[in-house]
């Protein structure tokens, strides 16, 4: 049986884990990333990444390599199923909030994860290591995997996905079901499809769907419905991120594992992203400092508590951050998701003549944000 000691161990090698391990690398701080399939997975083939998460990538130093590879899109057009006509339609390109212009691409997931991946130490992503039981261990946490290895770590972060073992262990709720499904994919064309860069909705009665360019040759899909539950679309309710653990002692969650949403604002991904920058920030006023050299080269209990309670005041600090502003998203995800598959007449009637550019709006305000740098200033 291995055992190993890590100062930070990060359950998940998606967005949100590979977001926060390399703000810490970025920081000087060594991270371990434990993720239980043999190579990255890619759920979701490509997301929007708005204003607020190029922010973000823009912080981790990797907000370049992403542009240059995917088209920015400059509007997001409308239609009415029901009555073929155009219900509204947004600039984006031009638009500006109080944090600067509105910047809004389709990036490939694939894409994303790889450039997260290619600028950390080799070594830091730890595959084939599924977490099958966490136990306490004075001021630190023991992580029991499959295979038998145990690892001790001072600090535990779950970005383990909507079925997060380090959520359940802080006695959060399973997600729940919203009542639609989704189905996404890309296709990649032999030559440019000549597209609009532009974000194209159609709304129907109890459907959505929509396609978007990411670069020349490619076009990411969708389709959201309300039939049974094939691929069911999850949420975790707004108030369980009030009453609930997002951290309990040295261990927290991040991205799905936190907040996961109905992808009705594109902010799934986004949202992944503004927690690992915070998350790195808030670990790195603890480990970027001369108590935290002395902890890691084990200078005595007394160190080990007092590293233990600045943990625990910097990730207590990390979930006030981002608590409110999750809520606040997955409730607006929630209802304009409602909204943009009305089933009734009424419905369908006032989101086609008055709410469609309201919600397009809803939307610019919730990306009109900085989650900051990854040093406090």
């Amino acid at each position: 049986m291995e055992s190993r000691v890590e100062d930070i161990v990060i359950v998940g090698a998606g967005i949100a884990g590979l977001t926060t391990s390399l703000g810490l690398h970025r920081l000087g701080v060594r991270s371990l990333v434990l993720e239980s399939s043999n190579n990255l997975r890619v759920a979701g083939f490509a997301i929007s990444i708005w204003t607020n998460a190029w922010k973000a990538l823009d912080a981790l130093g990797i907000g370049n390599i992403l542009r240059q590879q995917h088209l920015q899109l400059r509007g997001n057009v409308t239609t009415s199923l029901i009555t073929g006509q155009q219900i509204s339609s947004t600039a984006l390109a031009n638009a500006t909030g109080k944090h600067g212009t509105h910047e809004v691409r389709c990036v490939k997931q694939q894409l994303l994860l790889e450039a997260l991946v290619n600028e950390l130490p080799s070594g830091t992503i730890r595959f084939s290591s599924k977490v099958v039981a966490i136990e306490e261990s004075g001021f630190t946490k023991l992580v029991h995997l499959a295979d038998g290895t145990v690892i001790r770590t001072k600090v535990l972060i779950g970005s383990d996905g909507v079925n997060s073992v380090v959520a359940k262990w802080l006695g959060l709720n399973k997600a729940a079901y919203s009542g639609r499904l989704a189905i996404r994919g890309y296709i990649t064309l032999t030559s440019s499809h000549k597209l609009e860069p532009m974000i194209m909705q159609f709304f129907g009665k109890g459907c959505r769907n929509g396609v978007i360019p990411c670069d020349d040759k490619t076009i990411y899909w969708f389709f959201t419905c309300t039939p049974t539950k094939q691929a069911p679309l999850r949420y975790r309710h707004p108030w369980e991120l009030l009453f609930g653990n997002i951290n309990k002692g040295n261990v927290c969650v991040s991205g799905d594992s936190f907040h996961p949403m109905t992808p009705d604002l594109g902010q799934g991904g986004c949202s992944a992203l503004e927690d690992g920058v915070v998350l790195a920030r808030c670990l790195g006023e603890v480990f970027c400092t001369k108590l935290g050299a002395d902890v890691r080269n084990n200078k005595g209990e007394e160190e080990e508590e007092e590293k233990y309670k600045r943990i625990v005041v910097s990730l207590k600090k990390y979930a006030n951050e981002r608590r409110w502003r999750s809520m606040n998203i997955i409730f607006a995800a929630y209802v304009t998701g409602i909204i943009q598959q009305g089933e009734s007449k009424l419905v369908s009637f006032f989101r086609d003549k008055f709410l469609a550019s309201f919600l397009a709006g809803v939307q610019l305000k919730i990306v009109d944000f900085d989650c900051g740098k990854l040093r406090s200033s």
